[in-house]
C-alpha cells in the first residue's frame, strides 16, 4: 500500500459512457409486485456490480490510483422491513467479491462518501437509527467487495447536525466495526469547519479528510493559497494512521473561490497539497479533469 507521489481519485462515474450505473426510484419499486421487485433489483445490482468491476481496469489503464464507489450502487438495500435487496446482494456475493478483487489486484484504493441525509448526530432518534442502518448497508457492500476494514477504504461523512460535535464523537465508538474502522470525517462549507471537526476526530480516533475549497468558503478566505490551508493539511495529517494514507479533496469554484459549485476542470491546485499522496478530484469533468492534471504533473 505504498502511494505514488500523487494518486488522483475518480469520483463514482465518468463523463464518458464507461462507468455508468442504473437505479430505481422508491416510488417505482413500491409499485411492483414482490417477485417483480426481486427481479428488478437483481438486474440493477448485477449491472452495477459488473460496472464496478470494470472501474478497476478503467482506473489502472489511466494511472488513476483511487476510486470513489457510488453510494447508490444498490438501491433499496437498506429499506426498513424489506430485505429483498439484502437477499439479492447475497445471491450475487461471488460476483461482488470478484469485482472487489479487481481493485485489490491493481492496487486501486477504494472509498465511499454516503449521502448527506445520513446524520449520525441528529437530534431525532429516528434519523439517527436510519443513519446507522444506512451506514451498515454501505459497510456490508465494502465487506462484500473484500475491502479491508481500515481507513485505507474509507466511509466518509460530513459532521452532520451543526453544533452537535460532542454528540457525534459520542456515537462513533458504538458503531459496528465495519463502519467504525473505516470511518473518516470531512469539513464542510456551513456547519463544520476543520476546527470544529478536529476535536471530534481526535476524541473518536478517526481521520480528518481536509477539503480546501470547503474551508475557503466556510471561512470566507480569498483563495486556496491562504496560509491556513497548509496548516490544516498538516494538522489533518496528524489524525491519519499511518500519515501516508492521508486523503484530501480538490475542487475549484466555477466563478471563483467562494462559488460552491464545482468547475469542469481543475485550474488551481493549492501549493499546500504538493506533498499529499492521495487527492480525490471533485470536478464535473471527472476523468477529463484527472487527465488534465496528470498531463500537467
Amino acid at each position: 500500500m505504498t502511494a505514488p507521489a500523487t494518486a488522483w481519485g475518480l469520483v463514482c462515474m465518468t463523463v464518458g459512457p464507461e462507468l455508468r450505473f442504473r437505479t430505481i426510484t422508491r416510488t417505482r419499486y413500491e409499485l411492483l409486485a414482490p417477485a417483480a421487485r426481486e427481479a428488478a433489483l437483481h438486474s440493477i445490482y448485477a449491472h452495477n456490480i459488473a460496472r464496478t468491476g470494470a472501474a478497476a481496469g478503467f482506473c489502472a489503464a489511466r494511472g488513476i490510483g483511487m476510486y470513489r464507489l457510488s453510494s447508490a450502487l444498490f438501491p433499496m438495500l437498506d429499506l426498513d422491513g424489506d430485505d429483498t435487496g439484502a437477499a439479492v446482494l447475497d445471491a450475487l456475493a461471488p460476483e461482488l467479491r470478484a469485482a472487489g478483487q479487481g481493485f485489490v489486484e491493481t492496487g486501486i484504493r477504494v472509498l465511499m462518501h454516503p449521502d448527506q441525509f445520513i446524520v449520525l448526530n441528529s437530534d431525532s432518534p429516528g434519523v439517527r437509527e436510519r443513519s446507522v442502518q444506512a451506514m451498515v448497508a454501505h459497510a456490508r457492500v465494502m465487506d462484500g467487495l473484500g475491502l479491508e476494514r481500515s481507513p485505507w477504504n474509507l466511509l466518509l461523512l460530513h459532521g452532520g447536525k451543526g453544533g452537535r460535535g460532542a454528540e457525534l464523537a459520542a456515537v462513533i465508538p458504538d458503531l459496528p466495526d465495519g463502519v467504525r474502522l473505516r470511518l473518516a470525517l470531512e469539513n464542510d462549507e456551513r456547519a463544520y469547519g476543520p476546527a470544529d471537526l478536529l476535536p471530534v476526530c481526535e476524541q473518536a480516533g478517526v481521520p480528518l479528510v481536509f477539503d480546501a475549497h470547503h474551508h475557503v468558503v466556510h471561512d470566507a478566505l480569498p483563495d486556496q493559497e491562504h496560509p491556513s490551508v497548509r496548516q490544516w493539511v498538516l494538522t489533518a495529517r496528524d489524525t491519519w494512521r499511518p500519515p501516508e494514507w492521508q486523503v484530501v479533496h480538490l475542487s475549484n469554484g466555477i466563478d471563483g473561490p467562494q462559488d460552491r459549485r464545482h468547475s469542469h476542470l481543475i485550474a488551481a491546485v493549492p501549493s499546500a497539497y504538493a506533498d499529499v499522496p492521495w487527492i480525490e478530484v471533485e470536478a464535473k469533468g471527472k476523468e477529463e479533469a484527472i487527465a488534465a492534471l496528470t498531463a500537467r504533473a
